[in-house]
C-alpha cells in the first residue's frame, strides 16, 4: 500500500489523508454498524482525478470503498481492514442550470440541499427529499436510488436522472451527460450506476431533471380507524386530485404516540387518540381552487366515514408541525437503543397481512418485543422497528422479520439500499437466477472486485 500511497501524492487534484489526519467522520456511517479506519482517505476533485486515483488502485489490485455524504443507513460506507476510502466530498458544485431544458448539470458531491436551493432560485424545483438533506450528497443518492417523501408523486432517483458521467473500476470514464428525456440510441447505461451503491463504478457527475414549482401546496394530519380506510381514502385521493397527490404518510398509533408522548418538542394536534393517522398534501397550480377541491374532498372523505378527525394546515407553521411528527423518527435513538431497524415494501394487498404476520412471530420469538410502524405506503413502502430492551434480541427480530417479507414476495430495501447489514437477506427478495445475474454483471464490469468488496452482492 505505501507504493500506492505515494503514487497518489503525485497526482494532482486530489487530495490524500493518513494517519491522524483521518478523522472519525470518515469511519462510520449512519448505521449502528463498527467503525472502520481506512488505510487512507483519497478526495479527488476532478472527474479525472476519480479516473487517475481508480486506475492506480486496480493496477495494483487494492480495493477501495466508495464514500459520499455518508449518511447511509445499511453500513456500506464504512472500511474494511486494508482499504482505501474514496471520499467525493470535494466534488461539489453545480455547473449548469438549463432552464430551457429543465435540468441541471451537478458533481457528486453535491448536498441534496444546495442542489434544491439552487432550483428553488431558478424558480423550479428537485423533488427528491429526504431528512439527510443537508448532509447527503447527490452521487450517494444516486448509486443508492433514494426514495424519500415525494416518491409517489416524482419517483425513486432513477427517474430524475437524465444522463451521468461514471468512472469504472480501472479508471474508464463513460460520459452520458444526456438532457433529453427520450433517447433510446441503445443501451442506457445510467442504470448500470443508479442503485447499485458503487459496486460497478463511481459515478463522477449527473444531470438532473428539474419540474416547474407548484403555485399552491395543501396539507392535513388526518384520524382513522382501520388499514383498509387508509387505501380507500388512499384511492379517493389519488383519483380526485389527479396526479397532484404529493404526499401520503402513513403512521400506526404505535409511533405516532410514542413520538408525541416522548418528544419534549413534538405535540399531537388532536385531542383525541386514533389507530392511524395520514399525512397527505396535494401540490397545484391554483391557491383557491386546490384549497377547495382539498377540503371538499376530505369532507367527503369524513362523511363516508373513510376519516374520522382531521386537522387542515391553515400557515406554513402548522404544516412543519404536522411534519416533525412524521420526521421524529430522528428522535427515537435518544428514548431506545438496541432496536431492529426496518425499510421494506410489501404490495399493498398484502400490507395488513404482513404486518400481523410479522408482529406474530416477532412476538413468538421475542416475547418482550415491541414494534413501531410508520410508512409511505402509496408506494409499498413500509418503516418500522422493533426493540425489546436487549441487544441479544436483535439479530432474532431480523431474522423474523425478513423471513416474513420473503413470505409475502416483498423487497428487504424499499430505499437504503443493501450495503453490508442486508447481504445475507438478499435471497428473501432476489431468487438464485437474479443474484447471479447481478455476479455476472460485477465480474465483467469489476473483475477483480476492488470497487465496495463485500457490499451488496453475497461472496
Amino acid at each position: 500500500m505505501q507504493v500506492l500511497i505515494a503514487e497518489l501524492q503525485k497526482l494532482q487534484n486530489t487530495d490524500v489523508l493518513l494517519g491522524d489526519s483521518i478523522s472519525e467522520k470518515y469511519q462510520h456511517d449512519w448505521s449502528a454498524d463498527a467503525p472502520g479506519i481506512p488505510g487512507a482517505v483519497v478526495r479527488p476533485s476532478t472527474t479525472r482525478a476519480l479516473s487517475e486515483v481508480l486506475a492506480l488502485c486496480h493496477g495494483l489490485d487494492q480495493s477501495v470503498v466508495v464514500q459520499g455524504g455518508l449518511t447511509g443507513l445499511t453500513g456500506g460506507g464504512i472500511p474494511k481492514s486494508g482499504e482505501i476510502a474514496i471520499n467525493l466530498e470535494r466534488m461539489t458544485g453545480i455547473e449548469e442550470l438549463d432552464r430551457d431544458a429543465m435540468t441541471m448539470t451537478v458533481k457528486a458531491g453535491t448536498p441534496l440541499q444546495v442542489i434544491q436551493e439552487a432550483a428553488d432560485e431558478a424558480g423550479f424545483i428537485f423533488p427528491l427529499d429526504l431528512g439527510a438533506r443537508g448532509t447527503c450528497n447527490i452521487g450517494g443518492n444516486i448509486s443508492t436510488n433514494a426514495g424519500g417523501n415525494q416518491v409517489l408523486r416524482f419517483g425513486m432517483t432513477r427517474n430524475l436522472v437524465m444522463g451521468l458521467e461514471a468512472v469504472m473500476a480501472d479508471g474508464t470514464v463513460i460520459s452520458s451527460m444526456n438532457k433529453m428525456l427520450k433517447n433510446n440510441a441503445g443501451y442506457d447505461l445510467k442504470h448500470l450506476f443508479i442503485g447499485t451503491e458503487g459496486t460497478l463504478g463511481i459515478v463522477a457527475r449527473a444531470v438532473l431533471r428539474l419540474f416547474p414549482k407548484a403555485g399552491s401546496r395543501c396539507t392535513a394530519l388526518l384520524a382513522l380507524e382501520k388499514f383498509d380506510d387508509v387505501v380507500s381514502l388512499m384511492h379517493k385521493l389519488t383519483a380526485e386530485f389527479s396526479g397532484n397527490l404529493s404526499a401520503f404518510e402513513v403512521m400506526w398509533e404505535s409511533y405516532f404516540h410514542f413520538i408525541t408522548d416522548n418528544v419534549d418538542t413534538i405535540d399531537s394536534p388532536l385531542e383525541q387518540r386514533y389507530p392511524l393517522y395520514v399525512l397527505t398534501e396535494l401540490e397545484g397550480s391554483n391557491p383557491e381552487k386546490d384549497q377547495e377541491l382539498f377540503e371538499n374532498t376530505l369532507a367527503a372523505a369524513m362523511e363516508e366515514g373513510l376519516v374520522v378527525d382531521a386537522l387542515i394546515a391553515n400557515s406554513e407553521k402548522d404544516r412543519e408541525g404536522f411534519w416533525k411528527i412524521r420526521d421524529g423518527v430522528g428522535e427515537i435513538s435518544a428514548f431506545i437503543r438496541d432496536s431492529a431497524n426496518f425499510d421494506i415494501s410489501v404490495p399493498i394487498s398484502s400490507m395488513s397481512a404482513f404486518l400481523e404476520q410479522v408482529e406474530k412471530e416477532v412476538v413468538e420469538a421475542v416475547p418482550k418485543a415491541k414494534i413501531m410502524v410508520f410508512g409511505h405506503i402509496a408506494d409499498s413502502n413500509l418503516h418500522f422497528l422493533c426493540h425489546s430492551g436487549s441487544h441479544d434480541d436483535v439479530k432474532a427480530m431480523y431474522d423474523v422479520v425478513y423471513k416474513v417479507v420473503g413470505d409475502f414476495n416483498g423487497s428487504v430495501s424499499a430505499e437504503h439500499g443493501i450495503g453490508v447489514q442486508k447481504i445475507k437477506y438478499l435471497h428473501h427478495s432476489r431468487n438464485p437466477e437474479e443474484i447471479a445475474l447481478m455476479k455476472t454483471l460485477k465480474l465483467a464490469l469489476d473483475p477483480k472486485g476492488i470497487l465496495n468488496h463485500g457490499r451488496v452482492l453475497p461472496d
